[in-house]
């Protein structure tokens, strides 16, 4: 797909999922602003790799669930860019651990992270859609969203947020040619689940209809779509890549 001329924003751009779907944006004539929380060796390697291919990137440090730094970076951008047209926002946090013996912090943490920062990044992105007339908002969630794992009830209802989140915001922007949509992964090859010991990664995978974990390509393949202009009348929809989970 051709995104040239267009600028796009991606919250978790250097990791995993926001990475391919970065990389996929470049490759396609995307100038691409990315921001990452914390990882900066992770970032200084995509950056390296992108300047050797050619590509437009620009990586920024940004913690997303921090109302004034999110600010501060649309600010900042706004004396680097004249348009935006596409914002993704696959930053996200995992803090595991049941219920009844969740520290507040990790509640608080992961609900701050990934849907707090889902509204933060929208928040500022939409006047500047709104005044083109034309964008493409693309949060990734999970299908933990509607299936819901023990030990998980943070992520599970801050991904649930999230698709509240772009049910409503679809319907106060289409009128000015922005779409709003939910990408929802299932198991992915990244980092993210780097954590699943042997025996719960064949637990998992089994589960999958397909019988395997999906591959960070195969999701940014999606979101290209959603992010296209062929995507005109997809919104407030929940694309699930997820195998069949």
């Amino acid at each position: 797909m051709d995104f040239t001329g267009q600028t796009a924003v991606v919250a978790g751009a250097t990791r995993g999922i926001g990475r391919a779907i970065a990389t996929s944006l470049l490759e396609g004539g995307a100038r691409v602003l990315g921001l990452y929380r914390a990882d900066a060796r992770a970032a200084e390697e995509f950056a390296a790799s992108a300047t050797a291919r050619g590509l437009a990137l620009e990586l920024y440090r940004c913690d997303v669930a921090d109302f004034a730094a999110v600010e501060a970076f649309y600010s900042a951008a706004a004396a680097r860019i004249e348009h935006l047209e596409i914002l993704v926002v696959s930053s996200g946090v995992r803090r595991d651990g049941v219920l009844a013996m969740m520290r507040p912090e990790a509640w608080n943490e992961v609900l701050a992270v990934n849907l707090g920062g889902s509204y933060h990044m929208a928040r500022f992105a939409v006047p500047w859609m709104m005044r083109a007339r034309y964008g493409r908002i693309v949060l990734v969630g999970s299908s933990m969203s509607h299936a819901g794992f023990a030990g998980q009830a943070n992520y599970t209802a801050s991904k649930a947020g999230q698709i509240g989140l772009v049910r409503s915001l679809s319907k106060e922007v289409a009128s000015r040619g922005i779409t709003v949509n939910c990408l929802s992964p299932g198991f992915v090859e990244t980092d993210f689940i780097a954590d699943l010991d042997a025996k719960q990664r064949e637990e998992y995978a089994r589960r999958v209809p397909l019988g395997r974990f999906g591959k960070p390509e195969e999701v940014a393949a999606a979101a290209l779509f959603l992010c296209s202009r062929a995507a005109s009348y997809v919104n407030g929809a929940v694309l699930e890549v997820n195998g069949g989970l």
